[in-house]
Order: structure tokens, then sequence, then C-alpha cells
């Protein structure tokens, strides 16, 4: 039996957090007609999760647009679902880019969720390139926090970080839609992951998501995922560490993505997830 869920993940807020769309059934379906119930769902993205049962499971993500080669708040809002669906536990997903374990388990009457990522890796990013992006953005390279440098960055998906030296900054954000998504074609990215650390245990973030049909992602695990593994690559952080990411809120959709990064391995981004009424 196929069923289909609607969620809000690293929210316990329906109007909060990311909507996800979560399909189950025995049996993947074909592909166009997963773009099709992902288009009809009409979220940034949908999960379609088989089989219905077992410690192991397949899952592939699609936006209205296009498939995404992993998507961090479905993942969450999924394994919150097969909690309730096949108990709480560890769960396997073998995604498009490799195996994920998600734990979840129930806390004060609510199941949250924990995924660890595959390896993630980063690379400089160009001048030209990061001149090109604030350039879209609007921003200036003197609005950008020096000391976390503009990088490619991977946790499932790639991302470009920039790091705003003000909330303020990263409180204002226009800008192109087509020019950006054809930038971001261009150059694989996923998300942009911009970003302001207010300290050490608190970073906000925006991040646009044309390439999915999207102006602004309320919640984006994997681009969370990709920001720990860089911190951590590029030495900007004390490992292992945890800090708390708040994204989403300029939209009024706030999602609090919890993040543990450890010394080596993938990065662990755990939040909780609710019905859509």
């Amino acid at each position: 039996m196929n069923e289909l869920y609607r969620l809000a993940a690293f929210s316990a807020d329906p109007a909060g957090g990311n909507p996800a769309g979560v399909w189950v059934g025995e049996a993947l379906p074909d592909v166009a007609t997963m773009q099709r119930i992902a288009s009809e769902v009409g979220y940034s993205e949908t999960a379609f999760v088989a089989p219905a049962s077992g410690e192991v499971r397949t899952i592939r993500y699609y936006s209205p647009l296009a498939e995404v080669s992993f998507c961090g708040h479905a993942t969450i809002a999924s394994a919150v679902v097969l909690g309730r669906l096949s108990g709480v536990g560890t769960y396997q997903l073998d995604t498009a880019v490799g195996r994920v374990p998600v734990t979840v388990q129930s806390v004060d009457g609510q199941l949250q969720a924990a995924l660890t990522s595959v390896e993630p890796t980063q690379k400089p990013a160009s001048a030209e390139l990061v001149s090109e992006v604030l350039d879209l953005l609007q921003w200036s390279a003197d609005e950008l926090d020096a000391s976390i440098p503009p990088a490619l960055a991977y946790g499932g998906a790639w991302h470009l970080v920039l790091a705003a030296n003000s909330l303020q900054r990263l409180n204002r954000l226009e800008y192109d839609f087509d020019k950006v998504k054809s930038l971001m074609l261009r150059e694989g990215l996923t998300t942009l992951q911009l970003v302001y650390r207010e300290h050490d245990g608190l970073f906000h973030s925006r991040n646009p998501f044309p390439v999915g049909g999207v102006v602004e992602d309320p919640a984006t695990g994997a681009a969370a995922a990709a920001l720990g593994g860089y911190l951590r690559g590029a030495r900007l952080i004390n490992v292992p560490s945890r800090f708390l990411i708040r994204q989403g809120e300029a939209m009024g959709r706030l999602s609090l993505l919890r993040l543990e990064v450890p010394a080596q391995g993938g990065i662990v981004v755990a939040g909780t997830a609710v019905d859509i009424e």
C-alpha cells in the first residue's frame, strides 16, 4: 500500500520548518511518476521511500523541477514517518550518493530524528565565482566575514558557502531568480548557503534554491551538513563540536537544525518533524 505524507521538518510547529512530502511504498515508482508526484505536492522536495518495512530502505528525492541528489529536511521528515510506522531505532537509507543512517527516538512524546551525512568535503571557491555571486546577490566583498572564507562544500550535494559579517546583511536578500538559477546549474550547486555566525554555538542561515524552483528554502539539512564539514575541514571550529542553525526566520518559518560535528566521518544533523494540517 502506497501512502503520501506531508510534514514540516526541523520544527514542532506545522506553520514553521520546511514542508516535505514523504511517499512510502513497497517499490519506488518510475522516474516520471516520482517527478509528477513531487510537482503536484509542490514542496521544495518530496522523498520516496521503499520498501515499506525493514531496517534498510531506498530513498530518492525530487523537487518540483528535478531529482535532487540528497535532501536533509526530507530525510528528517521521512525518518519521523518511519518511526511512526515501524518504531523508533536506526534505519539505513540508501540515497543516490551513498548510505545515510537515521536514528529516530521519542523525546517527551515527540519523535526526533538525526541523520549522519555521507563523508563531507570542500574546495576553495574561485574569486571569479564569488565575485559573480556577490554581484547577483547585491552584496559587497566588505560585507563578508573574513574569518569564514567562501568555499564550495559538499555533504551529499554541493553548496556555495558565503558568510555575512552581520545579521542585518543576511536579512536583506534580493536576487534575480533566473540569473542565479543559471549560474547554479552551470556550477552544479544545489543551494547557496548564506550564513552569519552569531557565536560558536549559533549560526543563522538563508538558502536560495532556484534550481529547485524555490526562491528560498526554510531549512536545508544537506547544506547544514556541508557547512559542518567545511568548518571542520578548514579548521574553523574545534572538534568535536555542536551548534544550532536558525533558518527560515526571515520567511516566517523558523527552522532549528542541530549539528554535531565529530572529529571525523559524517556530520550529524538532527531535528523534529510534524504533520502539516
